[in-house]
């Protein structure tokens, strides 16, 4: 069951992309989970954090990853430049995975994929999964693809809840 869902753009996005994310640097990627996330949770909750004992997973899917940082991280190596030390950090989907539980106080499991089909029916289906073995009481789920450029793609939260599938 779908209890809110947020996209990234809707109406008034139009410009330069979501703020930024202390801890994350030359890429839209995280600012843009983190804002799908923020919008998602806040219509169903208004202002986080959650309650403990929430358990509520965050499952992110994205089928190219961070392709702006890592173009980032290649032109800097390919230039003879040194990678900062953030890049290790955010170089894992699950680093921002993380910022947007801890953020929220979301206490479930943090799970990402890459998926080889349709990345929504791939990312409902580890959401029911997590939900079925009771590993989480609710999901957010977030799919995420940055546009060929390396500018703020699209990306979409779902927050779900048991009987995820119709």
């Amino acid at each position: 069951m779908v209890l809110a869902e947020a996209r990234w753009p809707e109406d008034g996005d139009e410009g330069a992309g979501p703020a930024g994310v202390a801890g994350f640097v030359h890429s839209p990627f995280a600012p843009l989970v983190a804002e799908v996330a923020q919008r998602c949770l806040a219509r169903r909750y208004g202002t986080g954090p959650l309650p403990p004992g929430n358990r509520t997973a965050v499952v992110l899917v994205s089928a190219g990853g961070d392709t702006a940082g890592a173009a980032h991280v290649r032109a800097t190596v390919a230039a003879g430049g040194r990678i900062g030390p953030l890049f290790f950090f955010q170089s894992v989907p699950n680093s921002v995975a993380g910022h947007v539980a801890a953020r929220w106080g979301l206490d479930g499991p943090v799970v990402c994929l890459s998926p080889a089909g349709d990345a929504r029916a791939e990312g409902e289906a580890e959401a029911d999964l997590l939900l079925y073995d009771g590993d989480a009481a609710q999901a957010l789920l977030i799919l995420i693809e940055l546009a060929p450029d390396g500018t703020p793609g699209e990306a979409t939260a779902v927050l779900l809840g048991e009987g995820t599938r119709q």
